[in-house]
């Protein structure tokens, strides 16, 4: 699993190498030259086979195998020219120390030719899979870029930052979402989870998305925000029913922070922020989540407005349910309370990297989830 870092420069595309000859993209790791282990490891076989004065042990043979590493891990040249080496150091070897009979020789050297073949049309197919994933992985950067703005992001009220780790290494865009506005009526946040992951959850993070873009400017109460994202929601899903795809929602958590000393909060089932810097770290109070973003009709209740003190200097961490819900290997829940106590002395900046590394390790890399963290810092 990748770690990647949300920071104010626009996330670049995967960088793509050519090798030789510039039409297949260099394999990755540590292995630069495949055949120089091709190689050495021929060696100690050819060594083996003339030191062996047993004439019914050969272990000749075993030079066949030597293909399958640089079709595993090199391009097509790279494997094609293992192959011609084997067969070159292989009719060698046995001209030295020839076989029993001459069936012996076609069937060794049949199989060798047939492994041979095999082994590049493997490296081939393997070479298209990994062009493909570039760009798939250069696509899902790019839409990353019209998603989610970059951060950190400064208004005159706070300073955003935070850092987004996918589940999948090849799947640069997940289902948190998050956004910042700067509006007549103070600075609106939104951060959010979108039920599903990768492409079924593009479609709905780009529906709140752009309804909050718009709505933040426009409404001047919280809750007719976060109405227009649940209208948002509706047509969505509207619209999926008529393509065969089932109904959508989103948790999501709408701050809006203005020159007041207490910020107000709309929760649609998001996990609660922490407050840092203002006295110990618990969860902010927020009473009972509302209903996630698309289902408010199944709420006999509407959404309503909480209001908790962030004074200037202190610091909101808002995390998805990809740390809150995370499990260690035993099963036991993540200590998110217990480690934000011990960075208490850490730059608050510093948390999120922290936190989501500390994730990793807990679960010890089996956390099936999307970890994002956010960082809102009050200004004076």
């Amino acid at each position: 699993m990748i770690r990647r870092r949300v920071t104010a420069r626009a996330p670049g595309a995967p960088g793509m190498q050519r090798a030789e000859g510039g039409t297949e993209p260099s394999p990755g790791g540590p292995v630069k030259a495949p055949m120089v282990y091709v190689v050495l490891a021929t060696l100690p076989i050819v060594l083996l086979e003339l030191l062996i004065d047993d004439r019914t042990v050969r272990v000749a043979p075993l030079l066949i195998l030597l293909p399958a590493f640089p079709a595993a891990v090199g391009t097509v040249r790279q494997t094609a020219c293992a192959v011609g080496w084997m067969l070159v150091v292989l009719t060698a070897v046995l001209i030295a120390r020839p076989l029993p009979s001459a069936s012996d020789y076609g069937v060794v050297l049949l199989l060798a030719v047939v492994l041979g073949v095999l082994c590049v049309l493997t490296c081939r197919w393997r070479v298209r899979r990994e062009r493909e994933l570039l760009r798939t992985r250069s696509a899902a950067v790019a839409l990353q870029r019209q998603m989610l703005r970059p951060l950190p992001v400064l208004t005159d009220r706070v300073v955003v930052d935070g850092a987004y780790q996918p589940v999948e290494t090849d799947r640069l865009v997940g289902g948190d979402v998050y956004e910042v506005a700067a509006s007549p009526y103070g600075t609106r946040l939104l951060f959010g989870d979108v039920q599903g992951k990768g492409l079924r959850a593009i479609g709905a993070a780009f529906a709140v998305l752009s309804a909050f873009r718009e709505a933040a400017q426009r409404e001047p109460t919280l809750t007719a925000l976060v109405d227009d994202l649940e209208r948002a929601m509706v047509r969505h899903n509207a619209f999926v029913q008529q393509t065969g795809e089932p109904e959508q929602f989103v948790t999501a958590l709408v701050l809006g922070i203005d020159t007041a000393t207490e910020t107000q909060a709309v929760n649609c089932g998001y996990p609660p922020p922490h407050l840092l810097g203002s006295g110990p770290v618990a969860p902010v109070e927020l009473g009972d989540p509302g209903v996630p973003l698309g289902l408010a009709d199944l709420s006999p209740r509407p959404r309503t407005v909480s209001w908790f003190p962030f004074p200037a200097g202190a610091t909101l961490l808002s995390c998805s349910d990809g740390v809150t819900e995370a499990r260690g290997v035993t099963g036991a829940p993540y200590p998110l309370e217990g480690r934000l106590e011990e960075w208490t002395a850490v730059s608050s900046w510093e948390v999120a990297d922290r936190l989501t590394e500390d994730v990793g390790r807990y679960t010890a890399g089996e956390h099936r989830d999307d970890i994002a963290v956010l960082m809102v810092r009050r200004t004076g």
